[in-house]
């Protein structure tokens, strides 16, 4: 079993290739739109998981350990491949785009929740650091389903 230190590590590893994820997939979204509505939401979105991102990287205590700024997961590349299939497939349509972006959401809140749900050997400090970082998730997953709904 790790120690705390470790598993902290282990789980801000884990949160920074979910944003880097995110910032990645956001801004294949906003490359892939032409509505300017959306390619502004789809910028805000990536940048923001880039802050999270780097929020959490300064938080590793061995600097080895910590994620490139541009690592991402193999999941997290095969849903990015599959949003731009599924956008170049629908012609691109607003609700379809905006499908693809909720589930991505869905992947990062469950992550976030996922590492919630047992904060036993997770400083308090960072508890509350991931509570913010899943509260701005959640009103960016709400503001898709929101606009997905609309389109």
């Amino acid at each position: 079993m790790g120690t705390v230190a470790e598993k902290s590590t282990d789980a801000l590893a884990e949160l920074i290739i979910i944003n880097n994820d995110r910032s990645e997939g956001y801004k294949t979204a906003a490359e892939e739109t032409t509505d300017s509505e959306l390619k502004a939401l789809f910028n805000k979105f990536s940048m923001q998981s880039r802050g999270f991102s780097e929020e959490l990287r300064k938080l590793i205590p061995f600097k080895e350990e910590t994620p490139k700024r541009d690592e991402t997961k193999f999941s997290g590349k095969f849903f990015r491949a599959w949003m731009d299939v599924k956008a170049a497939l629908t012609g691109k349509s607003k609700k379809a785009i905006l499908s693809s972006c909720e589930t991505g959401e869905d992947v990062a809140l469950k992550t976030y929740n996922d590492i919630l749900d047992n904060p036993e050997d997770i400083s308090q400090d960072l508890i509350s650091l991931l509570k913010r970082q899943k509260s701005e998730l959640q009103q960016s997953h709400d503001q898709i389903k929101v606009m997905r709904d609309m389109a």
